[in-house]
């Protein structure tokens, strides 16, 4: 008689055996029919196929299933799934074999492909030469090469050259992209994001996902700035910035546009190169243009920083990440901050007389205000 049986899988088993949090649990369910699982209270929520939310802990229970390429892309699979598929069936459909092990209730691993010993070689490598049937698994194995970096994990030859591969037939053009975006915004939340994208270039799959993205030597530059805006903790915003810095506006609008960015993104990167050139006025160092109030007061208006002081505060942090990789003294870099935040709370509070501005019109108005804020930068850094 069939019996139905249910297995923790995947990124959970994982990271329980590398002693990680684990965030989320999947499960699959093996001598199963969805009408057998809602009989017991799951919720169907799955589209593609089956998947059911546990009437209590609402963790995603998925059927076993097998999948069929039909068509080129990510979505090119018929789905299969019944009672028969097996748990190694099921196992060996996934991308990487640390990926692929499941945990019974009694706590047996069930590793039919070598999960274990690639977790303990650091390893990720492919399951199955089924892998090179979706070109995601490229930008996921990217971005599981970010996050266990750390660890001391690196691709396997053999999945490089399968990725490559991929790459050479056109597999990876197929990429929607919203998915592409979805996984370097992923990609980025990590440790050591820059890794994800040195493994999209090892495998060639750089120059087609990102055209307007710069080649070596303006690209080792860019990720320098991205790991140092990583290790300092900073947001993704700050990330995506410091990483497209190198790049000017049309590159970064072509690109933002095409993967659909999201405007956050997009904005302060542009923020960001729209103000190096200022930054560089006169060959002046940026510390000492800042002892400029007309510089100071150009630099705010640039920024939009009365308007949007949160968004100045985030290229502000761009700035910093993109200064330590140009070797300059920690002291400098925070001397210019300091005197840039300075300049904002100067600017913020100038105060005019009512009476002042009673007999002026708009242009005289805003003449009458930039005096008083170039004024006020004066009274700063003469008190400096």
């Amino acid at each position: 008689m069939r019996s139905m049986q249910v297995y923790l899988v995947g990124g959970a088993v994982r990271d329980q055996l590398l002693g990680r949090a684990v965030k989320e649990r999947d499960w699959v369910v093996v001598g199963a029919t969805p009408a057998e699982l809602e009989h017991a209270g799951y919720r169907t929520v799955g589209q593609e196929f089956p998947v059911f939310l546990h009437p209590e802990s609402k963790e995603e229970y998925a059927l076993a299933r097998l999948e069929r390429k039909v068509a080129p892309g990510y979505r090119g699979f018929v789905t299969e799934f019944s009672p028969t598929v097996t748990l190694e069936e099921d196992l060996q459909r996934r991308d990487l074999t640390i990926n692929a092990m499941a945990r019974a209730a009694d706590g047996q691993i069930i590793d039919p492909y070598g999960g274990q010993r690639d977790l303990t070689a650091r390893v990720l490598r492919h399951v199955s030469a089924a892998f090179s049937e979706d070109p995601v698994r490229i930008l996921r194995v990217a971005r599981f090469a970010a996050r266990f970096a750390p660890l001391g994990f690196s691709v396997a030859p053999e999945t490089m050259a399968l990725m490559a591969a991929m790459v050479r037939t056109g597999e990876v053009n197929a990429l929607v992209s919203e998915r592409v975006w979805r996984e370097l915004e992923l990609s980025l939340r990590e440790d050591t994001p820059e890794r994800a994208f040195e493994v999209l270039g090892d495998c060639g799959a750089l120059p087609v996902l990102l055209p307007e993205f710069p080649l070596h030597p303006e690209a080792t530059q860019a990720l320098a700035a991205l790991r140092a805006a990583a290790d300092a903790h900073l947001p993704t915003t700050v990330r995506w910035a410091a990483l497209l810095a190198g790049m000017n506006e049309p590159a970064i609008d072509a690109l933002c546009a095409r993967l659909r960015v999201p405007n956050d993104y997009r904005e302060l990167a542009l923020l960001t190169v729209r103000l190096n050139p200022h930054l560089q006025a006169d060959g002046r160092p940026p510390e000492q243009a800042a002892l400029d109030p007309q510089w100071l007061l150009t630099l705010l208006e640039m920024a939009d920083a009365l308007r949007r002081p949160e968004r100045f505060a985030l290229w502000l942090a761009v700035l910093g990440a993109r200064t330590s990789t140009a070797n300059l003294p920690t002291t400098t870099l925070s001397a210019l901050t300091a005197q840039l935040q300075a300049a904002l709370t100067a600017v913020n509070a100038v105060k005019w007389d009512p009476t002042e501005v009673q007999s002026r019109r708009g242009a005289q108005i805003a003449t009458l205000l930039r005096t008083l804020r170039l004024e006020a930068l004066r009274l700063l850094v003469s008190s400096r």
